[in-house]
């Protein structure tokens, strides 16, 4: 027997166990764990493959995407083009709202463009279903004008089907069943019936409009004024009812309206109200102007510097010089470049593709005799191919949300133009020093309208004339000539002070100097400018010795950026003026085709338009393959050695001529393969005469392709050292080069896709 121990309750004998602490560890939280509110803030804006791929991680997340259209509306089809694995994927965010597959679908179908559709009738059943997705992105386009007039627009083929009369009549069938919310597609079938030479179909496009502008589309009520203004100005009360519609235009935001309101009422012709309350009106209009910062391309496009944006513009001047495409197309053209730069990155051997297929929206915008694919091709010197040209102007429509004219600085200088009285001179001064703005993104911190009032100043500055800002243009731009000192002193550096930016070879650039010293313009371009310190003391500042641009620094990246698209080839030369040339200049021929010329021009066509693609029931690929083509006038650093006007004719590229009997025998162009440039001779600069590089000229696109021995190529007789090129290009090794060029076309191919973009 045993008593049981009993132990004290002292620290020694005796201790509580420790009581241990739980940590609560907090739940653990996932991306499935987010609201659904916020999961849709995630998935909108995301590329349309990514938005696939999340979809495959969860069923949650696949049941979002899959029964919410919103998540598609937004989604990103950025560098994706519709193709037979994503036609559903393009087909279902089209139907949900995005903007981007519409557009990209639309133009797909019209081009037959990465969905190759064969069969007889494939200009039927593509043009039906291009009308159906241009019906849905103009439906979606509510901020901006109606733009699908630009990829329908006539000429139309004569022979066959045409895909693009199939579009329109399947959408003016679509008006007629139901007119309703109908406005924007009203307007775009009557611009393109206005296209047309018959009065009929004039009459019919007068009646779309009216009925458009009953559906509210703005734009269409301002075409009609327009169209009426001649008959109203005949009777002062009609004339006074027509300017109170056209201000009623402009408050609703129609700039078209604003600029015609802001002429009616700088040059007299007040809306009943006092000349000062008139002019009032015109400086809201200019002060309403705000800057269009460039300066962040360079934050968009991590690898470009502004050396090669001047290069891009001065190479887009030429085109449009050799096109003879107005003011207002150059600047609207490098205003989409320069948006389009602000918005999405853009690949350096890509840069002269965005500039030319900017270019080709552009005309067909403004200008009745467009920029057709196929010439714009070969205004690259072929560095792009036909489809690579439509999927770009598919990512700038859908980037621009369509939104393609937007205010210029040529907008206000045709407002002050009306306002004041100039000499021819001083206007084609005024022209000039608007076109080189264009230039230098530093300009950009100043507005658009700052820009036109502070040109005008300076023009007339220059010509020496007394009172140059007077206090009608003060009141009517609400800009004081002190306000407009720093722009003005600001171009005056840029377009005269500095030294002109030389590529790699230390030639100028200097195209928008050559396009003024053409005789239209009074050879503005070679008048002596007075000295940045003579402007200074005349205005009665003190001089400051401006800073050397950064434009022209860093020879490396220069260099680098240069690089052909075409390869390793030899710089051709190129003539010293553009004026010395301009007799030369490919124009649509009067007379027959020797037949020396029509067997150059056949042997042409067989080597170039194998590899071009397209639309052949399209007017726009197959009358070009018949025959309406001009030439291919190189990448920017070279210039094709042509055959002399005076012993052969080329054709000019326009939709509306072709000459189906000389060029039918090209038959039907393929995808494989990309065309080669023409061959290239050595070239010796001429930094005093060239624009530094010879992308664009007259060339003959017979003399540039194809040799033989019986006509060899001749250069121009602008060219210097003629003699010694004549006996260069007869030799026999390079008609053997030529020939060996034409035949291993395919193997250069993959080497022309990874070389960088364009060369002076």
């Amino acid at each position: 027997f045993s008593f049981p121990v009993v132990h004290c309750r002292c620290s020694r004998c005796f201790s509580f166990p420790s009581k241990r602490r739980i940590i609560k560890r907090p739940r653990v939280l996932t991306f499935l764990n987010l609201p659904e509110d916020v999961l849709f803030h995630i998935l909108k804006g995301l590329p349309a493959a990514d938005i696939l791929s999340v979809r495959a991680v969860h069923s949650h997340l696949k049941y979002l995407v899959d029964n919410h259209s919103s998540v598609w509306a937004h989604a990103s089809f950025q560098d994706l083009w519709p193709s037979p694995n994503h036609l559903r994927m393009f087909e279902r965010a089209a139907e949900s709202g995005n903007f981007e597959a519409a557009v990209k679908l639309s133009l797909a179908y019209l081009y037959n463009e990465g969905l190759s559709i064969t069969g007889h009738g494939r200009a039927e059943v593509n043009g039906i279903k291009a009308s159906h997705y241009f019906s849905l992105a103009e439906h979606l386009n509510v901020c901006a004008v109606p733009f699908i007039w630009l990829f329908i627009r006539p000429p139309w083929s004569f022979s066959g089907s045409c895909c693009k009369a199939v579009v329109y009549e399947s959408l003016k069938a679509e008006c007629q069943l139901d007119k309703a919310q109908k406005g924007s597609i009203l307007h775009s079938l009557a611009k393109v019936l206005n296209f047309f030479e018959d009065e009929g179909k004039k009459k019919e496009s007068l009646e779309m409009l009216e009925e458009s502008s009953k559906q509210g589309c703005l734009i269409s009520s301002y075409l009609l004024w327009e169209n009426n203004r001649k008959a109203a100005m005949s009777d002062p009360g009609r004339y006074l009812q027509s300017l109170r519609k056209l201000r009623d235009y402009a408050a609703k935001g129609c700039w078209e309206a604003q600029i015609a309101l802001a002429k009616a009422c700088g040059n007299g012709n007040q809306l009943g109200l006092e000349a000062k309350s008139s002019r009032e009106m015109v400086s809201q209009i200019f002060q309403a102007s705000l800057p269009i910062s460039k300066q962040s391309i360079f934050t968009v496009q991590k690898g470009m510097n502004e050396i090669m944006r001047y290069i891009l513009v001065d190479w887009l001047v030429e085109v449009a010089t050799m096109k003879d495409f107005s003011s207002l197309c150059l600047h609207m053209t490098v205003g989409c470049v320069d948006r389009y730069l602000t918005l999405r990155p853009v690949p350096r051997a890509r840069l002269q593709l965005l500039g030319i297929a900017c270019m080709v929206i552009c005309t067909r915008f403004i200008s009745k005799e467009m920029l057709t694919i196929r010439e714009a091709v070969w205004l690259t010197d072929n560095s792009y191919k036909y489809e690579e040209l439509v999927r770009m102007m598919g990512e700038i429509i859908s980037a621009l949300e369509g939104k393609i004219r937007i205010p210029t600085i040529l907008d206000y200088k045709e407002v002050l133009s009306s306002i004041v009285s100039l000499e021819r001179r001083t206007l084609h001064l005024y022209s000039f020093i608007c076109e080189l703005s264009l230039l230098n993104t530093s300009l950009s911190v100043y507005s658009p309208a700052r820009l036109a009032a502070a040109a005008l100043l300076l023009a007339k500055i220059l010509h020496g004339q007394a009172h140059s800002w007077t206090s009608q243009l003060s009141e009517c731009t609400g800009f004081s000539q002190e306000d407009l000192l720093p722009c003005v002193l600001s171009l005056h550096q840029k377009c005269f002070h500095d030294d002109v930016p030389k590529d790699y070879r230390q030639v100028s650039l200097m195209a928008v100097k050559q396009r003024f010293e053409d005789e239209r313009y009074e050879e503005i371009g070679k008048e002596q400018v007075m000295s940045y310190s003579q402007l200074c003391s005349l205005l009665g500042v003190k001089q400051k010795d401006p800073e050397p641009s950064p434009l022209h620094r860093n020879v490396v990246e220069i260099q680098t950026f240069l690089s052909s698209p075409s390869g390793k080839r030899a710089k051709r030369r190129r003539e010293d003026s553009i004026q010395e040339d301009r007799g030369s200049f490919v124009t649509t021929p009067t007379a027959e085709l020797s037949s020396q010329e029509e067997s150059l021009l056949d042997n042409f066509l067989d080597w170039s338009l194998d590899s071009c693609s397209g639309y052949e029931g399209d007017q726009e690929s197959e009358g070009e393959r018949e025959g309406d083509v001009t030439s291919p006038s190189g990448i920017l650093d070279v210039t094709v050695l042509y055959l002399d006007p005076a012993e052969h004719c080329g054709q000019d590229s326009s939709d509306e001529d072709s000459l189906p009997g000389e060029w039918d025998g090209s038959g039907a162009p393929h995808r494989e393969g990309e065309l080669p440039g023409a061959y290239l001779t050595p070239r010796n600069p001429n930094p005093e005469g060239s624009s530094g590089y010879s992308s664009v000229n007259t060339a003959s696109p017979t003399s540039s392709v194809e040799g033989s021995p019986g006509a060899p190529p001749k250069p121009t007789s602008a060219l210097p050292h003629s003699n010694s090129m004549n006996k260069e290009l007869c030799q026999p090794h390079y008609l053997h080069r030529r020939q060996v060029k034409r035949k291993n076309m395919a193997e250069h191919t993959e080497e022309r896709l990874n070389l960088a973009f364009l060369s002076l």
